[in-house]
């Protein structure tokens, strides 16, 4: 096993076996064909155009419009049981950070329509000398979502509303009990993009990064009761985890990979596969 199993595990999805979705002409999603039917089996709200593309019908036209459907559309869908559940927070759906939403849909049928998701993650780390200690979370066993496995210190969606930067300090505070007056030194460190595909379809999903070093006296607290608890770990402990198992949830692993490049850990001299790294971090994503 190599760090580059965790970008190619990332990376999937075959666009090929799905039919894309377009809003105002512009190509936002991706769903599966038994998914398209279910959609279209609603009623007139969805369609397939010329090109057997879907999207909405033309007079669902406007930002409310299109929000009135899908919370319709996906609380008809969950009933079915075509979608499996809703969370009840809603993300935005934009092409890219420039853009204005065009609407907003719960996060867990975000996969099923093939729409990018935008999140926060947080390296939280240490030094102890020359060295760097990583904090790693270990998620709750009755997590409804990869239980027990090893995470990011803090990490969480990006609802629609919030700033990332206020997104991330508010994680900060529910997932690890840190305050703002610490919370307010993170330092942003760009983004990781993938292509994966679930059960429930495609995560064309893009993570915000930041690093917070902390006081080495400094320890979280699992607030919020998604963390079962934290570790203190050694750097090179960390690389060698990821480095040799899939004990990290599946992005999570991306994030610490990015670290390693970063702060100089992964080297172009020390790891054969640095170039396809660093490029495999940023997936060119298909819409």
């Amino acid at each position: 096993m190599t760090y580059l199993d965790h970008i190619k595990a990332c990376n999937n999805a075959n666009p090929a076996r799905y039919v894309p979705f377009r809003i105002n002409g512009m190509s936002m999603g991706a769903l599966r064909p038994d998914f398209a039917s279910a959609l279209v089996s609603l009623g007139s709200d969805f369609m397939r155009d010329d090109n057997g593309e879907f999207c909405f019908a033309p007079h669902i036209a406007t930002l409310e419009d299109r929000n009135r459907v899908l919370d319709t559309t996906t609380r008809a869908l969950r009933d079915k049981g075509v979608i499996r559940r809703l969370h009840g927070e809603r993300f935005d759906i934009r092409p890219t950070l420039g853009h204005d939403p065009l609407c907003q849909l719960d996060r867990s049928a975000m996969p099923y329509f093939g729409f990018r998701s935008w999140g926060v993650h947080m390296n939280g780390y240490v030094r102890k000398g020359n060295d760097i200690h990583m904090w790693v979370a270990h998620r709750a066993k009755d997590k409804p979502t990869y239980p027990g496995m090893l995470d990011n210190m803090v990490a969480g969606g990006q609802p629609a509303g919030l700033g990332f930067l206020e997104n991330m300090i508010k994680e900060c505070a529910e997932e690890a009990a840190i305050p703002e007056t610490l919370a307010r030194h993170l330092k942003p460190v760009g983004t990781i993009s993938y292509l994966y595909e679930t059960n429930e379809g495609l995560k064309p999903d893009v993570m915000v990064n930041y690093d917070l070093e902390l006081p080495a006296d400094f320890v979280p607290q699992c607030a919020d009761g998604e963390v079962e608890r934290f570790e203190l770990l050694p750097l090179d402990e960390v690389a060698k985890i990821v480095r040799g198992s899939f004990d990290f949830k599946f992005n999570c692993a991306l994030v610490i990979i990015d670290f390693l490049i970063r702060h100089g850990f992964l080297t172009a001299d020390n790891e054969p596969e640095y170039c396809q790294l660093t490029t495999g971090l940023h997936r060119n994503i298909f819409h």
